[in-house]
């Protein structure tokens, strides 16, 4: 993989993230393949650098499209009901997609851009789940074995935290009501 990448030259990372961007419309295809091909062709940092940047391109992009095509998918009555999830577990939602390795981190841009959430806040939680989750895939990248065990755990982890911060906050309105 390594030199198959670094055969474009100076070009490499600008094709990566190309790559990055068009595999936002492959959905079946994992979006933390390419921090390994990153991690692999420029190594740890540069690797993940280039995955973040191309990242913050193709959800800047997805976000957009989203905002696009919100009335072909949903009523303004259905887009009024998922403005309270939208505004009070969007944050999280973008977070927890991001840091699954399971979870398709393309189909959260198209949702938050159809429900209007905050691009800024949008893309702090795109960041605030994708440099854990790239961190990890690129420290685990280095034997198939514990990448596997690796995705399992962060998963794992990243969807406990957010069942515990879901329950935490539906405790904290139902004592204010």
């Amino acid at each position: 993989i390594e030199d198959y990448v670094k055969q474009f030259g100076i070009w490499g990372p600008i094709a990566l993230v190309i790559f990055i961007v068009l595999q936002m419309f492959l959905i079946v295809f994992p979006s933390w393949l390419p921090i390994i091909v990153g991690v692999l062709a420029y190594g740890f940092w540069w690797g993940i650098l280039i995955n973040l940047i191309g990242v913050g391109i193709a959800s800047t992009i997805g976000y957009f499209i989203g905002g696009k095509l919100k009335s072909l998918f949903f009523s303004k009555k259905k887009l009024e009901k998922m403005d309270f999830w939208i505004t009070n577990y969007g944050f999280g939602t973008v977070i927890l997609f991001r840091i699954s390795p399971f979870f398709s981190n393309d189909g959260i841009s198209f949702i938050a851009g159809i429900f209007h959430m905050n691009y800024k806040r949008f893309m702090l939680a795109t960041y605030c789940g994708m440099i854990p989750l790239s961190i990890a895939v690129a420290y685990f990248s280095q034997d198939l074995d514990r990448l596997e065990k690796g995705m399992y755990w962060i998963g794992g982890i990243g969807a406990v935290l957010y069942a515990a911060y879901i329950y935490i906050d539906h405790k904290k309105r139902k004592k204010k009501n």
